[in-house]
C-alpha cells in the first residue's frame, strides 16, 4: 500500500477519534483563530490598538488604583472580548437575530459588570466609573447588520457613544487639572482610545460593519421563549378625601353636640336657667385681688399642616405634534437620548433632577426650565439654547449655537466647542456662571472663564456707565 495513502488514513482516524471525544471542534477553532490572528490585517491592527491605547489606559489606572483600576481592567477585558468576536466573524456565517444576541453575550456581560460599578452609593470616583462604563457602548458597533437594524453606522456609533462618556470625562479634566496629573492622563488616554483610536480603526477596516466571511454557522442554543410580560401595574388608588365620611351622614344619626345642642335646649321651652347661680359682688373680677387687669392671650394650639400634595407630574420623553420634544420630571436618569430629531423641532426640558440628556443632531431651540443638577449635551442649535430658573446645571455644546441665554439661574457650567466660541451669551439675575472653552493646543486642557455677576454703575456726563466687576479667574 502507498505510504502517502497510509498517512492519510491514519490522519483521518485521528480526526474521527478527536471528533468522538468532543475536542475536534475546539481544536479547529483554535487553529483557525491562530491563523486568522496571524494573517488578517484587521486583527493585527486591533492588536496594535490594544497594545498602544488600551495599555495606556490600564497603566494610568494602575497609578490611581482603587475603582479607577477596576473599571480600567473591565475596559481592557471588553476590548479583548471584541478581538475574539472579530476572529469569529471571519469563521462564521452571518447569524439571525437570536444568534447575534448569543454571539454578543460575552461582550454584553463585561459591559454589564462595568455598569454595575456606577450603581449604589456614589463614590469619589463616580465620574471615572461613568466615563469608563458609558464608553464601552462604543464597542457595540460590531452589532451593526445594515441600515434597517436600528442603529447608526459603525463610525457614527463610536462617535455618538463617546459623546455621552465625554460629558463625565470633561468633569475629570476640570476637577483634576491642577490637583493630580494621573487622573488627567487617564482621562486623556481613554478619549484617545476611542477618538481617534477605535473610530479610525473601524473607519479603515469595518466602515460597513463586521464581515461574516466564513461558511460554518455559529452553534447557538435554541432560543428560550421570553415570558409574557405582565400587565402594567394598576395606578395607585386615589387619595383619601380631605373631608371625613362622617360629615356626609345625616345629623339625625348622631346626638347633637356643641352649639346645636345649646340652641336645641333653648328651643325646647325648658327652664334652662333654673340651675344657674347668682353672681355676687365679691365674685366679680374687678373686686378680686387674685386677678389683674392684663389680659393674656393663650398660646395657639399647633395646627397639623395638611399633607403636602406633590405637583410633580409623570416623567415624559416624547415628541408632541411632530414639532416639540418634551422631557419632563425625569429624576436620576443618566441615559436620556433624543436621537431622531431635525432642525424644525424644539426641545423643552422641565423639572428634571440629577439626570443627563443627550440631543443628537440639529434642533431649532433648546429650553431648560426649573431643573436641578441637570446635564444637557447637544450638537447644533439653530436659534438659541435657553437656561431659566435652574440650579446647578451643566450644558455642553459640541457643535454651534448662535445664542445662549441664562436667566434666573444659580450655578451654570457651559462647555463650548471651537465652533461655538462665537456664540452670544446673555445672562440675567444669575450667579456662578462658568464657561469652559478649548485651550490653544488641540489636546490641551479646557480653559475656564467666570462670567461677571456684579456690576459697578457710575453717573458720568449725564448718564450711567456700567462696568463689570473683574474676576480673578477670568
Amino acid at each position: 500500500m502507498d505510504a502517502n495513502l497510509v498517512k492519510r488514513l491514519e490522519a483521518a482516524v485521528l480526526r474521527l477519534e478527536a471528533l468522538s471525544a468532543g475536542g475536534f471542534q475546539r481544536g479547529v477553532e483554535l487553529e483557525d483563530s491562530g491563523d486568522a490572528a496571524a494573517a488578517d490585517p484587521s486583527i493585527v491592527a486591533f492588536d496594535d490598538l490594544i497594545s498602544q491605547c488600551v495599555s495606556r489606559v490600564t497603566s494610568a489606572g494602575e497609578k490611581i488604583g482603587g475603582q479607577v483600576l477596576d473599571v480600567s481592567r473591565f475596559i481592557a477585558e471588553a476590548f479583548s472580548v471584541q478581538r475574539e468576536l472579530l476572529v469569529k466573524t471571519k469563521q462564521s456565517q452571518k447569524p439571525d437575530m437570536a444568534g447575534l444576541v448569543e454571539f454578543l453575550k460575552p461582550l454584553n456581560e463585561v459591559i454589564t459588570k462595568a455598569s454595575a460599578l456606577t450603581e449604589g452609593r456614589r463614590s469619589d470616583f463616580f465620574h471615572h466609573l461613568k466615563t469608563g462604563a458609558d464608553s464601552l457602548a462604543a464597542l457595540a458597533w460590531i452589532a451593526y447588520t445594515g441600515k434597517d437594524c436600528g442603529m447608526s453606522m459603525p463610525i457614527a456609533h463610536v462617535e455618538e457613544s463617546w459623546q455621552m462618556a465625554e460629558f463625565y470625562c470633561n468633569k475629570i479634566l476640570v476637577e483634576y487639572r491642577n490637583k493630580d496629573a494621573n487622573h488627567v492622563e487617564w482621562a486623556k488616554a481613554l478619549k484617545e482610545l476611542y477618538l481617534p483610536g477605535l473610530r479610525d480603526y473601524v473607519k479603515k477596516h469595518y466602515p460597513l460593519g463586521p464581515v461574516w466571511s466564513g461558511t460554518r454557522k455559529i452553534a447557538t442554543p435554541a432560543p428560550v421563549k421570553a415570558p409574557t410580560p405582565g400587565a402594567p401595574a394598576p395606578p395607585p388608588p386615589p387619595p383619601a378625601s380631605l373631608f371625613s365620611s362622617e360629615t356626609t351622614q345625616p345629623s339625625s344619626s348622631h346626638p347633637k353636640e356643641g352649639m346645636s345642642a345649646v340652641f336645641a335646649e333653648i328651643n325646647s321651652g325648658k327652664p334652662v336657667t333654673s340651675g344657674l347661680r347668682k353672681v355676687t359682688d365679691d365674685m366679680k373680677s374687678k373686686n378680686r385681688a387674685d386677678r389683674s387687669g392684663v389680659v393674656s392671650l393663650p398660646e395657639k394650639e399647633g395646627r397639623a399642616a395638611p399633607p403636602a400634595i406633590s405637583k410633580t407630574g409623570p416623567p415624559k420623553l416624547e415628541l408632541q405634534m411632530g414639532r416639540k420634544w418634551v422631557v419632563e420630571n425625569q429624576t436620576g436618569q443618566n441615559n436620556l437620548v433624543i436621537g431622531d430629531c431635525d432642525a424644525k423641532q424644539s426641545v423643552y426640558v422641565f423639572g428634571c433632577k440629577n439626570s443627563v440628556l443627550q440631543i443628537q443632531g440639529k434642533v431649532n431651540n433648546i429650553t431648560v426650565d426649573k431643573c436641578t443638577k441637570m446635564g444637557v449635551v447637544f450638537k447644533d442649535v439653530v436659534a438659541a439654547c435657553e437656561i431659566v430658573n435652574c440650579s446647578s446645571v451643566e450644558v455642553q455644546c459640541r457643535g454651534s449655537a448662535p445664542t445662549i441665554s441664562v436667566d434666573n439661574t444659580a450655578g451654570c457650567q457651559l462647555y463650548l466647542s471651537k465652533d461655538a466660541l462665537e456664540a452670544s451669551i446673555t445672562t440675567a439675575k444669575s450667579s456662578e456662571i462658568n464657561v469652559l472653552v478649548p485651550g490653544a493646543e488641540p489636546d490641551g486642557d479646557l480653559v475656564e472663564h467666570a462670567l461677571p455677576q456684579q456690576y459697578v454703575h457710575a453717573y458720568k456726563d449725564g448718564h450711567f456707565e456700567t462696568t463689570p466687576v473683574s474676576h480673578s479667574g477670568g
